[in-house]
Formats: structure tokens, C-alpha cells, sequence
């Protein structure tokens, strides 16, 4: 599974949503951007003027004046530009800062369920490689296009108004380049979206094959993975190798196209003069403005293929918002804390199921482990739990309310579900505690550090809360890490927490003073503990042994032990490590 891509209708929709709000910025670009034009559509009419005038005898301080008002049309030019130009940049950044934003956002609320089908390289293609490529066409390709298009227009209706009958020669262009460009589009456009899709897998592998090194050394993969690496950049070669020959035949054509205008325009010229349909000072006008336009449609040209490649980011961008949702919020509350799961089924693939039809009832305040063998469906079913994937049928509730029918900020301060899994993000320690509590007080902040036992590793930075993290900063261990995104929890203080290996990063004696510490501060809360080390579950209220995505037996650990099954193999296994 892929994620969706944004049809061309809903991705100017969604560009022009966020261009209209910089209307402002919009409307100081075109009327700096159309004075610096019509400042330069001047300077030719003049010149031409200046040489009738001449061939007329006209005087020396005629010519001194007419010059003097070139001079200063190009003064104006240039201030009218500067000032477009600043503005337009301005304008750029703030879209582009708005579109990342807008996509951190989606992102942020995209169903995992969904995220996880389509595989980490796609998201990750689109908000790096397709970011990117967009950058460049928003922060200087849309104000750029807009000053062409006005030179553009405005330089055919001041040809047109010098001489009708030359200016016929300048529409060449604007035909012609047209069904150059839709040549070319029908063709590149196919190319640019299958290139994107080769980047997002190569950023994928990329990821993956690092993110997991030492699964790939452990079971020798490395060749594999190498082929693999090496057959799609081969796929990849070969797409950028027929755009790039598209974009020289492209650009090629339309290079030929403007430059036969002016050549048309002085043949042409020439015979009118002779026979007395145009002036020589119309035709410098006119073929002054033929080399005028040479630029403009010029680097349309290139504006065109970026625009191709940038549709396409974009499409893929905006298509993120295009995941379905897993879940309907209905707006009902649950009436106590106490979740329970029905008939829990759920596959990650069709016809496959990882979980069998699971029953199970969480008693309020308990702890309970979930243990088993790897494969048995252990984190599946903590995720179904924590409400971040629905099941493919029965129902997980919490007071009588499916969690998928809650809104996100319900679900969180009912049940949040840790993994192993954490990120660090770029700055300071106290912004990682505020994304979860904007409004927490330091007092707060350290005792949920305290809690899970970082207190004091913070306190000994340089700036203690104030010190900066993340990449490019200082670079916290995989456990203080891992302390840190406990600390988030407690500050979020839902009443149920699925804990699934939350702690596997640490050393075994560094992990359970951990788990005991946030054994006080949860105290009274229900905690689901998944994880391979039977010392929780030893410590656990209850313990739920799964098998196969079943749960085969439930009882406390003396019970278990007692009973002789699965549990009690595994906790002989452990105790004689």
C-alpha cells in the first residue's frame, strides 16, 4: 500500500488556499513588479522615438533629453525591481513555511495504522525529498512567474501599439512554445511521479538497512540489501536520464522558438521600410522588444519544467491529507476508567490474522503483564489497547466507549500507549516536556523528571532545562532518551499506560529502579506492562500469557507458576538464566 496522491484539481485548490492568505504580500509584488515592466517595456519605445526624431533632424538637446529619461527609467526599473523582488521573497518563505507547517500537522494526525501499511520510506520521501524539490519553485518560482507573465503581456501590448503589422511576428512564441510544452508534459509527467516514487524507496531502504544494521550483519543480508539498493538507484538512473533528455529537447526548441522573432522581425522590417509600411525607428522598437521577450519566455521555459517537477512533489505532499481516517469520533465521554477488549481480531494483511478473537478486562489500578514469545501478537494487541490501531472486529473500550470513537485528546488522557521506540527533538529539554503541556511549570517539569529518575543527569548540564538537544545539539543517550519520553507521560497523566518494552534500552538494573519509580508515581493508575523480562511480570498484579494472538492463560504469578503451562516453562527458563 501506497500512500494517496492529490489530483492536479486538489492540488491548485490547496496551493491557492494558502497563497490567499498572503493576499497582502501578493498585491505589493504585482504593482512593484509591474512598474519595474513598464519601465522597461518604455526604454525600447523611447529609443525608437529617439530615432525617428533623429532621422527627422531633430536637436542635440532633444536627444540629451531623451536620454536623460532612459537614465532615469533605469534607475526606476531597478528601485521598482529591488523593491519586487524583497517583497516576492518574502512572500515565498512565508508560503513555503506555511506548506511544511500545513504537512508537520497531517503528518502529526495521520492514522499510524495507515503509516505503517505504506512503510516509513514514502512518508519519509515525501517530507524530505518532496519538500525539497518544492522549496526552490516556491520560494523564488512563484514570484518569478508572476514577473514574466506581466513583462510578457505587457511588452506583446506595447508591440502592438508601435506597429500592429510587426508585432504579429512576437504571437510566434506564445503559440509555439505552448505545444512545446504540452509535448513535453505528457511525457515528463509520468517520468517525474515514477522517479518520486524510486526516491521514496530509495529513501526507505536507506533507513531501514541503517536503522537496522545489526539485523542485517546478524542474519547476512547485506548483499540483499545492497541489491536491492542497487536495482532501484538502476530504476532511478534511468528515469532521470529520459527527463533530463526531455528537458534538453525542451528547453532546446523553445530557445529556437524566441530566437527566430527577432531574425523574423528585422527581415521582415527591412522590406517594410523599403516599401513605406513601417518607420525604422518601429522597427528598432519592435525588434528591441523581440530580444526583450527572448528572456522572459526563456526562462518560462525552465520555470515550466521545474513547475512539472514541483507539481508532482506537490501532488504527493497534499495527497497526505488525503489518508482515510481509521476512526469516527462520536463525542461521548467514557463513564469510569476501566477498559476492556471484545472479540479482538485483528491482521495486518488480509486473510492473516495476528490476533483471534481476544477477550480481556482491565481491572482500574491494576498492573498487568503481557508475556509471551516474540510473534504472539504481545505489541499488536498493546497497540489495539491504546486505541492506535481499531480492530478489524470486536471493539476495545474504555467506559463503555470504543476508543476509536473518541477524539485524540480524550483518547490520550484516558490511555497512552510507550514503546522502545522515542525521538529527541531539536530543542531545549524543557520544549521536549512542553509538547505534551504547553503550559507546565518548572516544578512540574522536574518532578516528572524525578519520577523516571532523570532529575539528576539534568540537573548536571551546562543550562539544565535550558540545555539544547536533538541533532546538532547535544546528542542524549538511547536511555536518557527513552527517560525523557517517559517524563512526557507522566506530565500527560492519563489513567491507563501500555508500556511496551518501554524499557528494553536500558541495562536490566537501570530498568527496574526505573519501573518502580514510575510504579509510585502511577500508583492508583492501570499499567500494561509488555515486555520479554518476566521480573515485571513477577511483580505484576496479574500476568496474561499470549500465544498465537491468543491470550491462554491469565492469573497472578504464583497461579501460573502452580498451574504448570506456558508460564511457568517461561519463568523456569528465566529464573536459570
Amino acid at each position: 500500500m501506497k500512500l494517496p496522491v492529490a489530483s492536479n484539481r486538489q492540488s491548485l485548490r490547496s496551493t491557492w488556499r494558502i497563497i490567499r492568505q498572503f493576499r497582502g504580500l501578493i498585491t505589493v509584488v504585482v504593482i512593484f513588479q509591474l512598474l519595474a515592466a513598464l519601465s522597461a517595456i518604455a526604454m525600447p519605445w523611447i529609443v525608437g522615438h529617439l530615432i525617428d526624431l533623429i532621422n527627422a533632424g531633430t536637436s542635440k538637446d532633444t536627444v540629451v533629453s531623451y536620454l536623460i529619461v532612459v537614465g532615469i527609467l533605469v534607475i526606476a526599473q531597478t528601485g521598482f525591481g529591488y523593491v519586487g523582488e524583497y517583497t516576492s521573497r518574502i512572500f515565498g518563505e512565508g508560503v513555503y513555511a506555511k506548506l511544511r507547517e500545513d504537512l508537520v500537522d497531517t503528518v502529526a494526525h495521520l492514522p499510524l495504522s495507515a503509516v505503517e501499511s505504506a512503510g516509513t520510506g514514502d512518508l519519509l520521501g515525501r517530507t524530505t525529498h518532496d519538500v525539497s524539490r518544492v522549496e526552490y519553485m516556491v520560494r523564488q518560482g512563484l514570484s518569478r512567474i508572476l514577473v514574466l507573465a506581466l513583462t510578457i503581456i505587457g511588452t506583446l501590448v506595447a508591440a502592438f501599439f508601435v506597429s500592429p503589422l510587426l508585432s504579429i511576428v512576437l504571437v510566434f512564441p506564445i503559440l509555439a512554445n505552448p505545444v512545446v510544452i504540452v509535448w513535453y508534459l505528457r511525457r515528463a509527467t509520468p517520468g517525474y511521479r515514477a522517479a518520486s516514487a524510486e526516491w521514496a524507496n530509495i529513501s526507505g531502504i536507506a533507513s531501514e538497512t541503517v536503522e537496522h544494521a545489526s539485523t542485517v550483519d546478524a542474519l547476512s543480508l547485506a548483499k540483499v540489501r545492497n541489491n536491492y539498493f542497487d536495482t532501484t538507484a538502476q530504476n532511478l538512473w534511468k528515469l532521470e536520464r529520459y527527463t533530463t533528455w526531455l528537458r534538453f529537447i525542451l528547453l532546446g526548441t523553445l530557445i529556437f522558438i524566441d530566437l527566430l522573432p527577432v531574425i523574423l522581425v528585422v527581415l521582415f522590417g527591412a522590406w517594410g521600410i523599403a516599401h513605406g509600411f513601417v518607420t525604422l525607428g518601429a522597427v528598432t522598437t519592435v525588434a528591441l522588444y523581440a530580444m526583450q521577450l527572448r528572456g522572459p519566455l526563456g526562462e518560462f521555459g525552465f520555470w515550466v519544467d521545474i513547475l512539472q517537477v514541483t507539481s508532482v512533489s506537490l501532488a504527493r505532499i497534499f495527497g497526505v491529507s488525503n489518508v482515510p481516517a481509521d476512526r469516527e469520533p462520536t463525542g461521548q465521554t467514557p463513564d469510569d476508567n476501566t477498559i476492556r477488549a471484545h472479540g479482538v481480531t485483528y491482521a495486518y494483511r488480509e486473510g492473516r490474522d495476528v490476533l483471534h478473537d481476544v477477550d480481556l478486562e482491565l481491572h482500574a489500578g491494576e498492573t498487568l503483564a503481557i508475556v509471551g514469545p516474540s510473534g504472539a501478537g504481545k505489541s499488536t494487541f498493546g497497540r489495539m489497547l491504546a486505541g492506535i490501531h481499531p480492530p478489524n472486529s470486536g471493539s476495545v473500550e474504555a467506559g463503555g466507549v470504543p476508543l476509536v470513537e473518541l477524539t485524540e485528546d480524550t483518547l490520550h488522557h484516558n490511555v497512552v500507549l510507550v514503546t522502545q521506540e522515542h525521538h529527541v527533538f531539536v530543542g531545549t529539554v524543557a520544549d521536549n516536556l512542553r509538547l505534551v503541556k504547553p503550559d507546565v511549570s518548572i516544578e512540574q517539569m522536574r518532578g516528572a523528571l524525578e519520577a523516571v529518575e532523570a532529575l539528576e543527569w539534568v540537573d548536571s548540564l551546562d543550562d539544565g532545562l535550558d540545555t539544547v538537544v536533538g541533532s546538532g545539539a547535544l546528542e542524549l543517550s538511547p536511555a536518557q532518551a527513552q527517560q525523557l519520553a517517559l517524563a512526557r507521560i507522566v506530565l500527560m497523566d492519563p489513567h491507563t499506560l501500555v508500556l511496551d518494552e518501554a524499557t528494553s534500552l536500558m541495562d536490566p538494573t537501570a530498568a527496574r529502579s526505573l519501573e518502580r519509580a514510575l510504579g509510585r508515581v502511577l500508583a492508583g493508575r492501570t499499567v500494561v506492562a509488555i515486555a520479554h523480562r518476566l521480573y515485571t511480570a513477577h511483580d505484576a498484579d496479574r500476568i496474561a500469557v499470549m500465544v498465537d494472538g491468543r491470550i491462554v492463560e491469565l492469573g497472578t504469578h504464583d497461579e501460573l507458576v502452580a498451574r504448570g503451562g506456558e508460564y511457568a516453562e517461561l519463568w523456569k527458563v528465566w529464573s536459570h538464566e
